[in-house]
């Protein structure tokens, strides 16, 4: 995903592949597009590429994007809060100028050309002073809004989904001035990078997140990633005479040097404690570790793990993960 090389054309006006060079003093105040809680039920995969050149670099000097990448995805972590219905809000206020809808969810994943409708279906809103804001890979049959209609901050404009040019559910939402696009992270291409929380174009600062862990969870056995990745939910409890006791963990945008460390703790002084390199950067990736039975089997009761993303020494990322062995 972090290598395609792609930018997300207005579904009416042509768009630049340069950032604005400084915000308007009539600037733009977004809200939060999406209807979630940003690092609990959704995380943010790609911010804009900043590079002029071939390279890529976030607003924190980072690699949280890709080649040419205009604007800011809002993602799911899994297909099942896609189809459980997460609404797309409009950023600010102002008039709809363009929508699409009818583009089949999951065709670029199926193989399918989506030449022409990177943007899948979608809505265009014009802000005034030159803003626009587009609104990308909504589900299908999910736009509420029609060209014309005028709309307020957090009016429900559709639902995330995975149409067009999408291999994950996400909203992708880029901002434009006057036909350019705009970060709103730093809205002047000249400013230096910065991980500190801060408003930039947003009413409420919103935080650099760098990657991190989605979900963790115990199994039995190596679960397949396809699974995790629809949203198949987490054990709660494993039979006594279960073969193995595995932790799992799925993330997002490791970078090659990351480890991923893992603790389980149980019954009778259980203890697991393993920690795993991650070979190389990934949009989204998934590991997994753990023991197999000893003699007499595990003890019966409650198994505790943590899973925890560290880079360059620092946590960037955990989440705790229970389940009752023959229980």
């Amino acid at each position: 995903m972090r290598s395609r090389r792609h930018r997300i054309p207005a579904l009416i006006l042509g768009a630049g592949i340069f950032l604005a060079p400084a915000a308007s003093a009539e600037a733009i105040t977004l809200a939060l597009p999406i209807d979630c809680t940003l690092g609990k039920d959704c995380y943010i995969q790609q911010y804009v590429d900043r590079d002029p050149g071939p390279g890529i670099r976030d607003y924190g000097c980072g690699t949280v994007t890709y080649q040419g990448h205009d604007g800011t995805d809002f993602a799911l972590p899994t297909r099942a809060a896609m189809e459980a219905g997460v609404a797309v809000l409009a950023a600010a206020p102002g008039r709809v100028r363009a929508v699409r809808d009818g583009e089949a969810d999951g065709a670029f994943l199926a193989g399918e050309s989506v030449a022409g409708k990177e943007c899948g279906n979608g809505v265009v809103i014009e802000h005034g002073a030159g803003w626009q804001t587009q609104y990308c890979h909504l589900k299908r049959g999910s736009i509420r809004v029609k060209p014309g209609e005028t709309v307020a901050t957090g009016t429900p404009l559709g639902l995330v989904g995975l149409s067009g040019l999408a291999e994950f559910p996400h909203l992708h939402l880029t901002l434009r001035e006057n036909g350019a696009p705009v970060d709103p992270f730093l809205p002047a291409a000249a400013q230096s990078c910065t991980t500190a929380a801060q408003a930039g174009l947003w009413q409420s600062p919103l935080p650099y997140t760098p990657g991190g862990l989605l979900e963790a969870g115990f199994s039995a056995a190596p679960p397949e990633y396809a699974a995790i990745r629809n949203g198949a939910p987490a054990e709660t409890h494993l039979p006594a005479d279960a073969g193995a006791l595995i932790l799992w963990a799925y993330g997002w945008d490791s970078v090659t040097g990351d480890v991923l460390r893992v603790v389980i703790e149980g019954p009778a002084g259980f203890r697991f404690a393993q920690e795993m390199p991650v070979a190389k950067g990934q949009a989204l990736f998934f590991r997994y570790a753990g023991k197999k039975a000893p003699p007499g089997g595990f003890a019966r009761g409650p198994y505790r793990a943590t899973a925890e993303l560290v880079r360059a020494g620092k946590v960037i990322g955990t989440r705790h993960a229970t389940v009752e062995l023959g229980g």
